[in-house]
């Protein structure tokens, strides 16, 4: 790792991963077209004052899955053990037990044993690296979530689906050039039962993050179409966020209710907070008193030194352009506000 985040100012401002895909890279995408557009994201978060860039998830970019910004299929269809042909039988079959009522199709069918295949996250990541020019953050998609989307005709239970998939995607953990990993869940938050598994499977992941690296775990109640798809509280899931071993949380706040700033105050000391102060589901840009005093209702709630990120709710992928730049631009200008930089 060539950069190392920095301490101070002692609340860092980030975003959460995904950029509005360029007009430019969508018309004419290719493997270069994807690297200059991953310079232009760095190089704008940079200039709006970000300290802890991420990569716009262009590695990810498919024309073909607009609904996820191919979120789930950069992950799933490289997968030995998962097949791509889905049908209308394999369509009304997924239908059937209606995992993730917002998708008609699953992501892939599972076959036989799952495995790396042609899943290469290092690549990307040292692509990435290459370009950040600083300490930048490099996202995965939480194994809960991915099997979530499969139809599984192998392994006949969810609890050993979703374990399988948890090896595979921590066999790619190792050595990632990243200053931050994270792992990204947008689904237990409306299946808090599923905690226990969700939990087991995300560690399996985490322990296999280098030790100098630092690990964190966004949670969002889903954004598809700009709006909230998952019910439910950050109280309900407080066991499950303190039995993660990761270093920090980021979490969804911006587009929450106050009464969700109670639950903050119980979650373990050992864990830094990453909150939402920026609501993606909104053209609204927040101005810099309103990112301040969104900080400091957090604070006084959980007491000076335990926020040590201040972000956007989720990714920005599905907002205009010049929407995502204005509201990064804010966000540090809040930050700097309540801190009196």
């Amino acid at each position: 790792m060539s950069y190392t985040i920095p301490s101070k100012p002692r609340i860092l401002t980030t975003t959460v991963g995904s950029y509005p895909v360029p007009e430019w890279l969508s018309a004419l995408p290719s493997e270069q077209a994807v690297i200059d557009a991953t310079r232009v994201i760095f190089d704008i978060q940079r200039q709006a004052g970000i300290d802890l860039l991420t990569d716009g998830e262009l590695s990810r970019f498919d024309v073909n899955h607009p609904d996820t910004n191919g979120m789930i299929e950069y992950f799933i269809r490289p997968m030995a053990g998962v097949s791509s042909v889905v049908g209308r039988s394999i369509t009304e079959e997924f239908a059937k037990h209606s995992p993730m009522s917002f998708r008609s199709k699953p992501a892939g069918v599972v076959e036989s044993e799952l495995g790396e295949g042609s899943l290469n996250l290092l690549y990307d990541c040292q692509i990435a690296e290459s370009l950040a020019q600083g300490p930048f953050k490099f996202t995965a998609t939480s194994p809960y979530m991915l099997a979530r989307t499969l139809l599984d005709h192998h392994y006949g239970n969810f609890a050993d689906l979703t374990m399988a998939l948890a090896g595979v995607i921590a066999d790619q953990m190792p050595k990632l050039p990243a200053a931050c990993v994270q792992i990204d869940e947008a689904n237990i938050p409306g299946n808090a039962d599923d905690a226990p598994l969700a939990a087991a499977a995300m560690n399996v992941v985490l322990d296999k993050i280098d030790k100098k690296t630092e690990r964190a775990v966004h949670f969002c109640f889903g954004n598809y179409g700009g709006q909230t798809i998952q019910s439910g509280s950050w109280k309900k899931l407080l066991k499950f966020l303190n039995s993660l071993h990761c270093d920090h949380l980021v979490l969804e706040m911006a587009h929450r209710p106050k009464s969700d700033l109670n639950a903050l105050k119980q979650i373990d000391k050992k864990i830094s907070l990453g909150i939402g102060v920026v609501d993606i589901k909104v053209n609204h840009i927040e101005t810099p008193d309103e990112i301040a005093a969104s900080i400091e209702a957090v604070e006084k709630k959980v007491g000076e030194g335990r926020v040590r990120y201040v972000h956007p709710d989720c990714g920005f992928w599905m907002l205009k352009r010049s929407i995502a730049d204005r509201k990064m631009e804010a966000l540090v200008l809040g930050r700097d506000k309540y801190l009196g930089l």
